[in-house]
Parts: structure tokens; sequence; C-alpha cells
């Protein structure tokens, strides 16, 4: 009889056991660079005082170019209380593993940037050309745009801070040259007892549009929005709060509406370009010295007579009518702008601190991960690479 064999280990031991494993979360220690803007008429930063305060007082470090803040009335004192250290030399910055910034890098700026930096800015798209991204990928820099990051409720919370300050502005600055402007009507917003109150057309019911309508109905004028979208009037008329004229895009009471207002707002945007929908001959009918803001320039414009100028030339008459059609709008309210900025951006760093650096960060942040469109190197946006005709891979693919 075979002699039976003992085995070494017990009936338990056999049994397949549960494998937990311990994981450690090791803080991050960020140093993010900020060099000083060079794109014209930019006048923001991505931190204020107070954020870098904040950031610092975690343990990051903050490297700020002198005279970053400048524009935005933060000096470098400020920035050097708040615990940053301030430095006039701009590929020291550069150098810096994490590269905050509102524009995208010119090419000399991109040369002075290390390899496998981290690079925060805006894209702007329809600005670049095929060579940044070779550039990019040359570098193998990971980057993020921050229009594309999304917040928890699926919006865009920097393209909406900016648009809402955009809204307001251009009921402010509408305001303004109707009554500074040599060929302004000399009306005044607000509701003047036996006055007629200022007629407002606004051409869009998006984000900017939502805020130019609280603006202009706060100082007691009467407004008019059109969209082509039944939903989005719905949407603009319960968050507001108060009724007032809404109507889809009809030529004819568009048309009717253009005649009798005193100011157009222009906040259409479209895929490629804004759709043109007030034609010249709308133009020629308006009222003299009447007002034209359109915020949507820098995707061509939503008017047929706009053209491009400048914050320092912000004003062209054409028909008898005022033109302001300057593109970048907040850049010209530099410091609400940056606090905006700054209100978003601060909370995302903290928390890429907290989970020890971006990589772990991008794994579980879905809302940061839309806005990455380079990781180390490899295109990671569809978008981008349709436009230029570049092979790109998932970024699903290559984090996990």
């Amino acid at each position: 009889m075979a002699k039976q064999q003992v085995s070494p280990f017990t009936k338990e031991q056999l049994i397949p056991q549960e494998e937990t494993l311990e994981i450690y979360k090791k803080r991050g220690d960020l140093f993010i660079g900020i060099p000083k803007e060079t794109s014209y008429q930019e006048k923001r930063i991505c931190l204020s005082p107070d954020a870098v305060a904040a950031i610092t007082a975690h343990g990051h470090r903050v490297m700020i170019e002198a005279g970053a803040g400048k524009w935005a009335r933060f000096s470098d004192k400020d920035y050097s209380d708040a615990g940053a250290e301030i430095t006039k030399d701009t590929q020291k910055v550069f150098s810096c593993p994490i590269i905050l910034k509102i524009e995208p890098p010119s090419f000399e700026e991109l040369a002075y940037i290390n390899p496998q930096t981290i690079l925060i800015s805006a894209l702007q798209i329809k600005t670049q050309c095929k060579e940044y991204f070779q550039k990019l990928a040359e570098k193998r820099i990971t980057a993020l745009g921050f229009e594309f990051i999304r917040d928890e409720d699926g919006s865009y919370p920097i393209v909406k801070a900016l648009s809402e300050i955009a809204g307001t502005a251009s009921v402010l600055i509408a305001s303004e040259i109707m009554s500074n402007h040599v060929d302004g009507n000399g009306l005044m917003f607000g509701n003047i007892s036996g006055v007629p109150p200022i007629e407002v057309v606004i051409i869009g019911a998006g984000t900017v549009g939502e805020f130019a309508t609280r603006s202009a109905l706060g100082l007691g004028a009467n407004v008019k929005v059109f969209d082509s979208s039944l939903t989005k009037l719905r949407y603009i008329q319960a968050s507001v709060g108060a009724k007032f004229y809404t109507s889809t895009i009809q030529p004819k009471n568009l048309s009717k509406a253009l005649k009798r207002c005193d100011v157009v707002i222009g906040a259409v945007r479209g895929k490629d370009r804004s759709p043109v929908l007030i034609t010249e001959d709308m133009v020629r009918s308006m009222k003299r010295g009447a007002v034209v803001i359109d915020v949507s320039i820098d995707m061509g414009g939503c008017v047929e007579t706009s053209e491009i100028t400048s914050h320092d030339d912000p004003i062209f008459t054409k028909h008898d009518v005022i033109h302001y059609c300057v593109p970048n709008i907040p850049s010209r309210y530099a410091k609400t702008s940056s606090l905006s900025i700054s209100n978003i951006f601060t909370p995302y760093l903290l928390h890429i601190g907290e989970e020890g650096g971006l990589e772990n960060t991008l794994r579980f942040d879905r809302g940061l991960r839309n806005g990455l469109y380079f990781y180390h190197g490899i295109l990671t946006n569809k978008s981008i690479a349709d436009w230029f005709n570049l092979s790109y891979r998932d970024i699903n693919l290559l984090i996990f």
C-alpha cells in the first residue's frame, strides 16, 4: 500500500486568500514657473498673490518672472511676500518642471522649456500650426489646454468664467461708448423717469449672452435676446429670473429689432467660425450712433461689417454705427480676469500636489484628463489630430 504524502500546508492555507495591498499615496511637491506674458495685449496672470500664498503654504514652490503681474496691478513685492521666488531670468522660469501661463508659449519660449515639462496654458487651436505640436512632441511635453478642462458638472470652468466677464464687460463698454465717444448718441443706460429706456439686442443665449442680459436689465434697459436654440432661450429666461423678449433668429424679427435698438451685442459661436447673422444692409438700417459690440470677433464675428480692432484703438464707425470689435475682452479687465482664473487654478494645483503629481491626478480626475492634449510627447486629442492631420493615441490606453 502506497504511503500517503503529507502536505506541508494546512487545509486553511490551501484555500485561496484575498490579497490586501496597502497603497501609499505620496504627496508631491510642485515647482511652478509663471513667466511674463509676451502675447499682444495680454495683461493677465494665472495666479494672484493670495493664491501663491495658499500654494506655498502647502510646501510647494512658485517662481515668477519679475513684472509678470504688473498689468493686473500685482507687484513683485506682493508675490515675494506671498512666498514666491522672483527672478528677471526668463529662461530660469521656463526651466521649472511645471509652466503655468495664460497664452500658449511662442516658439522662442518653447526653446527655453526643458524636456518632460508639464505645460498648463490656453491652446487656442485656431491660431496654432502643425510645427507647434511637432515641437511639443520633440520635447516630450505633457500639456493641458485650460479651455478643455471640465468641471464635475461637465461645464468648462475657465471658459465660463471668462465668458461671464466678457458678457458683463460688453454692456459696460457700450455704456461708455454711448456717453463718451464723439459719434455716440449721448444716451445713458438706466431707467430714468420720463425718458425711454435703452433698447439692447443680444444675439446668442450662451454664457456671454446671459451675463450681458443680466447687466443690461440691471441698468434698466429693454432687452431682446435672439438665439437659434429654443432650449437656450428657455434656460436664459429661467436663469436670469426676469421677463424679457426672446425670439428664435428670424431675419424679419431681427431686422425690425435692429432698426429700433441702441446697442447690439453679438455673442454667437460656431464650430469653426461664428455665423454671420447681421448683414451689412441690417447695419445700414440701424439708428445713427447705435453701438455694435461683436464679442464673437475672435471667431470671425457675427456682424458682416465687423473688423478686428485692438485695445489701443478699439472703435471704428461704419454706416454711422459705432463698432467695437476687440478680441480677448477679458484682458481689458486684467485684475478681475486674473482673480477669476486664479480661483479656478488654485484648487486644481493643490489637488495635483495632494495626489502626488499630475500622473496620479489624471488617472482619477476625468475633467482634468479632458484638458490633456499631449502626454509625454504623444498627442492625445482627436480634434487636434483631425485639424492638423496628425496621429494621436487615446489617453485612456496610455495612462492606465
